[in-house]
């Protein structure tokens, strides 16, 4: 089975959206060709990758302005997954933000989604665009 997939989705900058997105995120991953324990991790850690990402692009570079729009992107191909959130922020240097403090025993927040999306992703680039920033992960397929 091949499995070429490509979801392009264009969402208000709202919260409100975050579990729908994190919905298709589990089904696209549903159907990749795969062993079903690998399968049913990739959907829980796709939906986890795309609600972090949102709401860093919600939070941080569209000021929670629900007039303002983000785009994903969900590419997948026989060897790879990329997922694409795309903002119109100032943008940021990713390799700037720190790794949360785990010294207190409670992960503190800043930093904590960029952790997340490293830990779960092979790899993470927030680099910047035409049109804005682009956030990209992708993840090796077996």
């Amino acid at each position: 089975m091949k499995n070429d997939i490509d979801i392009d989705i264009t969402i208000p900058s709202h919260t409100r959206y975050l579990r729908m997105v994190g919905k298709i995120g589990e089904k696209v991953a549903q159907e990749i060709d795969c062993p079903e324990g690998i399968r049913e991790t990739l959907s829980s850690q796709l939906a986890i990758v795309l609600t972090e990402g949102l709401v860093n692009a919600i939070k941080h570079a569209n000021s929670a302005d629900p007039d303002k729009e983000i785009h994903v992107r969900i590419n997948v191909s026989n060897k790879n997954l990329v997922v694409r959130i795309y903002d119109n922020g100032v943008g940021f240097d990713l390799d700037a933000v720190p790794s949360p403090s785990f010294a207190s025993g409670e992960i503190e927040d800043k930093g904590r989604g960029i952790f997340i999306l490293r830990s779960l992703m092979d790899t993470v680039r927030y680099t910047r665009s035409d049109d804005g920033n682009v956030l990209e992960m992708r993840k090796n397929l077996p």
